[in-house]
């Protein structure tokens, strides 16, 4: 990444916040995907706590809660994501179910041994993976199930351009084994790993943002920290389509021993 371009963090959060609520999801996913790794759980029942670290506005856990009976917990740093979340929460006749807290993803709310899934799709990147799998642990009860999706490279050697990029905006990233590594290494066995498919990034992430930028410039026509987030996700997807064969987000599934 250049200097011209900053770290999306060094955005003001508000601004960050009204702009990403304007799209469902706010990272690369789809329900399909979200489907799939759920597919590789096996211990949920009505009875069952579920936790959705980084839930954003709640595009992957209604997903997460049409599929599954038990409550879910959703928890996101962002006030206003927490309240669209329960909004649609409430729309889908869920709220019974499915709750949405303001809160930090390293002060957790529950007690030890409390979850049965905990799961954060293109969030754990916040703190780390390896600080999040392994702080994370100790509220899944034994035999309970960690799901994140994480950028990842899928290549070992990659063009300097992409690398820097990456190393600037996420120092933490890197290949699939030594992220698997990590969450065997953090007391899980490894159940599934499995890398997003392109229309994830292309289809269900940037194409929504064309009009959602419209309408956030239209709101912020001369708003400067405005125009340097726009420029700043517009460079992220100009990189992606340029090296998207070198990297992009994975899912892994681990299990508690």
């Amino acid at each position: 990444m250049s200097n011209e371009y900053q770290n999306i963090h060094e955005f003001d959060f508000n601004l960050i916040c009204e702009y990403f609520s304007l799209i469902e999801r706010q990272g690369p996913g789809s329900p399909e995907m979200t489907l799939k790794a759920l597919s590789f759980i096996d211990n949920l029942n009505p009875k069952s706590r579920i936790a959705d670290l980084g839930c954003g506005t709640g595009g992957q856990t209604m997903t997460l809660a049409q599929n599954t009976t038990g409550s879910i917990m959703g928890l996101d740093l962002f006030p206003g994501f927490i309240d669209r979340f329960n909004q649609n929460a409430s729309s889908l006749s869920l709220q019974h179910r499915v709750k949405g807290v303001v809160g930090s993803m390293d002060k957790l709310p529950f007690q030890p041994e409390e979850l049965d899934l905990i799961w954060s799709e293109g969030a754990i990147y916040n703190i780390g993976f390896e600080r999040g799998v392994n702080e994370w642990r100790k509220y899944l009860k034994t035999g309970g199930y960690i799901a994140v999706s994480e950028a990842s490279w899928f290549t070992g050697e990659r063009p300097a351009e992409i690398n820097d990029f990456w190393n600037e905006a996420y120092p933490e990233i890197d290949t699939i084994p030594v992220k698997m590594a990590q969450l065997q290494n953090a007391g899980y066995v490894p159940v599934a790993a499995f890398c997003l498919p392109e229309y994830c990034w292309t289809k269900i992430f940037f194409e929504p943002q064309v009009e959602a930028q419209k309408v956030f410039m239209e709101k912020h026509p001369d708003n400067l920290m405005a125009k340097e987030l726009m420029a700043n996700l517009s460079h992220e997807e100009e990189m992606y389509h340029k090296y998207k064969e070198y990297y992009g987000y994975v899912f892994y599934i681990g299990r508690k021993i």
